[in-house]
C-alpha cells in the first residue's frame, strides 16, 4: 500500500460562521487501487475504512488532534452499522457527509453518507455510536469542554435535520410462524 497517498489531508477547522445548517461536508476521496476486490469493485472493509477516514476529518473539524491523544483522550466506537447501495470502481471519486445524531457527555452518534463525486449517487451509509475515552485511565471520561462546545453547536443545528431513513435499523429474517 501507498501510504504516501494516505498521509497527505487537507482538514476544516470549525468556525462559528460555518454552516451548520446541512450535514457536515468534511472529506473526499478517490477510490484507490488498494481497495479494490476480486469483483473488481470497492471491497467491504474499505468502506469502513473510507469511512474512518471521513470521522478523522470530523475529528480534526472539531478539535481533536495529535496534541489531543497525546493527552490521552479519545473517541473509540463501540458499534457500527453498514448499508451498501451501489458499487465503487478504482478511481472513482467520492464525497462523505456526515450528521450528528446524538450527543452526551461522553458519547457521540453520527451518521456518515458516502456519495460518489460525480453522479451523487447515495453509495453507501454508517451509523456510528463513539465512547470518549480517558486512555491513561481506561474508562469513559467527558469530552473536553472545548471539543464538547463544538459538537453543542453542530448538534444544535442538527436536531433540526431530519433523521436519515437508515438510522436505528436493526437486522434480522422476520420468522415464519
Amino acid at each position: 500500500m501507498d501510504n504516501k497517498i494516505y498521509l497527505k489531508r487537507e482538514y476544516k477547522a470549525f468556525s462559528p460562521e460555518n454552516d451548520l445548517s446541512e450535514p457536515l461536508r468534511l472529506y473526499q476521496a478517490s477510490v484507490h487501487q488498494d481497495w479494490i476486490d476480486y469483483n473488481g469493485h470497492m471491497s467491504e472493509s474499505f468502506y469502513l475504512y473510507a469511512f474512518g477516514d471521513a470521522s478523522d476529518a470530523l475529528f480534526r473539524y472539531i478539535g481533536i488532534d495529535e496534541t489531543y491523544r497525546k493527552s490521552g483522550k479519545s473517541f473509540y466506537t463501540v458499534e457500527t452499522h453498514i448499508n451498501y447501495y451501489q458499487e465503487a470502481s478504482k478511481g472513482e471519486p467520492l464525497y462523505f457527509t456526515t450528521q450528528l445524531l446524538g450527543l452526551d457527555a461522553k458519547r457521540l452518534h453520527f451518521f456518515h453518507q458516502m456519495f460518489h463525486g460525480e453522479s451523487n449517487e447515495l453509495l453507501a451509509t454508517t451509523e456510528q455510536m463513539l465512547l470518549h475515552v480517558d486512555m491513561n485511565a481506561a474508562k469513559a471520561s467527558a469530552i473536553d469542554a472545548p471539543v464538547f462546545s463544538i459538537l453543542e453547536n453542530i448538534w444544535s443545528e442538527h436536531q433540526k435535520l431530519s433523521a436519515p431513513r437508515q438510522q436505528g435499523r436493526v437486522m434480522h429474517i422476520p420468522s415464519k410462524k
